[in-house]
């Protein structure tokens, strides 16, 4: 039977949707996404009943390899990065029957084909009636082949001719290398498929947090009230990552710090924080709204560069107590590279509400430590009041924590109990672990699931993706024809560079230690 299921953003009874019996097939399966975060993801979702019974997974990839060694690899990916752990042997040894394995490489015709007649077979056997959801977990340059051998060969269907199944393609991130690479890929994409058939992920939107984000603004009027520029002084959204590019060198050369975190997770963030509130719950409301806040942002001038963006690359350094090599240093990169790996920057976001509140963005490798946090700080009260105190309070600050440790805090000011009542700052913490007793999914787990619905809230629209490239391709001309004369100019374990501190404090502000 098809699962019943709740809009994310919706309580739980207003309205239901149905997951239909599809296969899934991951292309690119051999891969770490594949082990370290879908695997896990589909087998929480099994775990917990929230996969249709008519389901099977396929992986495709160019390594010669049997169903059961695949399986096996699977297994070990679960049970070194699921939430859930170890592996429950009987929820496995049902699910493992349903996964299945395919070699070919990405551009063989005969590989394509006999992926039809395996598909084919599966159907027969789960019974998944011919459904679809193809992802793309390789390497960005195979998208655009995949996606023409699985129109040539039948794998996808035109919705307007076929409307008895359904077949819906998933692209990782990035989603192109700049606006030129994007709007070819989206050109190419929209050639073999509808936009409702394309699904951008980018799992910050499947976090808990994240998608609270729009109950806590709009369910709340406390808030909602204040969210504006009469009352908010600034923002600052930081992502900061303890760990190195692990063996990613080869494409953290390509990529780069602002096209893997800043144009699309941060903006995702940014946008959400930003946007008004939309008419109703459905997924282009919701979007209609986030693709004005990005359109909005002010663009970079000539001026800018200079005094409003910063950037950085790690060196040697200590983590945890242990001594860790720089980014030159790292496999498959090149001695002399700069490839940024921190990069802070700050916008401002042209329209009624937000005129005049700078945003600030930070992002970075081998800081000291994993968290991701949305901080809202509000104005400074008149000193009028309380200025024989002796020193000035702080303002208030709304810290809203997406990973780790996923809660919202709000540190406002109180008196310190006795006859000098001196002014204290205090924080209100919930932390959603605490709270409802139980660990949050992966962002996957709600990503995978909305996939097979057919849900598409929570992925970036087309002209989403292009507002957030046409900010961040001059930046990235910028860092191309200006190279950096002081790489590596942050020790790793430490906040990056010196030049990150003093951009913001030439407006009067700090960083926030997160």
């Amino acid at each position: 039977m098809a699962q019943n299921f709740t809009h994310p953003l919706e309580e739980p009874g207003i309205s239901t949707r149905f997951v239909d019996p599809c296969i899934l097939v991951i292309f690119g399966a051999t891969g770490d996404l594949t082990s370290r975060k879908l695997f896990p993801a589909i087998y929480n979702l099994a775990r917990e009943s929230q996969l249709p019974s008519q389901f099977a997974v396929v992986g495709f990839a160019r390594r010669e390899k049997t169903h059961e060694q695949f399986r096996e690899e699977m297994k070990k990916g679960v049970n070194q990065f699921s939430r859930v752990k170890p592996v429950e042997k009987s929820i496995w040894n049902n699910f493992k029957e349903q996964i299945f394995y395919h070699r070919s490489e990405f551009h063989e015709d005969e590989g394509y084909e006999k992926l039809k007649t395996f598909l084919a077979e599966l159907d027969s056997q789960f019974g998944t009636r011919g459904n679809r959801v193809f992802y793309l977990s390789t390497q960005p340059s195979f998208f655009t082949i995949v996606c023409e051998k699985l129109h040539e060969h039948g794998l996808i269907y035109n919705k307007e001719k076929v409307k008895d199944k359904w077949s819906r393609v998933v692209v990782e991130k990035p989603f192109g290398h700049d606006l030129q690479s994007a709007t070819e890929l989206q050109n190419t994409l929209t050639h073999f498929l509808s936009e409702d058939q394309i699904f951008r992920i980018d799992h910050y939107l499947g976090k808990e947090t994240v998608q609270n984000l729009l109950v806590f603004r709009f369910a709340n009027s406390i808030f909602e009230s204040l969210w504006n520029s009469r009352y908010i002084e600034h923002v600052q959204i930081s992502v900061a990552e303890d760990m190195g590019i692990e063996k990613r060198g080869a494409f953290f050369e390509e990529a780069g710090l602002v096209r893997d975190i800043m144009q699309n997770h941060m903006i995702q963030l940014l946008s959400l924080v930003a946007m008004e509130p939309p008419i109703n719950l459905s997924a282009d409301s919701i979007r209609d709204e986030k693709v004005k806040v990005v359109q909005a942002i002010r663009p970079f001038s000539e001026e800018d560069f200079s005094s409003s963006l910063v950037r950085g690359q790690y060196g040697q350094g200590y983590i945890n107590g242990e001594e860790v090599i720089g980014y030159r240093q790292e496999e498959n990169v090149n001695p002399s590279s700069n490839v940024e790996t921190f990069a802070a920057l700050r916008l401002f976001i042209d329209n009624w509400r937000w005129d005049g509140v700078p945003f600030y963005l930070r992002g970075g490798k081998r800081l000291p430590k994993r968290a991701t946090e949305i901080a809202i700080t509000f104005k400074h009260p008149p000193e009028v009041l309380f200025q024989e105190r002796g020193h000035l309070h702080e303002s208030n600050v709304l810290a809203i924590r997406i990973q780790p440790d996923e809660g919202i805090a709000l540190k406002i000011n109180c008196k310190v109990p006795g006859p000098s009542s001196p002014i204290q700052s205090v924080k209100m913490d919930f932390r959603y672990g605490t709270y409802f007793g139980l660990t949050p999914p992966e962002a996957y787990e709600r990503l995978i699931q909305d996939c097979m619905i057919g849900d598409t809230t929570l992925f970036a629209r087309e002209d989403e993706v292009v507002s957030s490239w046409k900010i961040f391709t001059p930046i990235l001309d910028y860092f191309a024809s200006t190279p950096p004369k002081d790489f590596p100019n942050y020790e790793s374990g430490t906040w990056g560079p010196k030049s990150a501190d003093e951009m913001i404090s030439r407006d009067g502000f700090k960083w926030r230690l997160i």
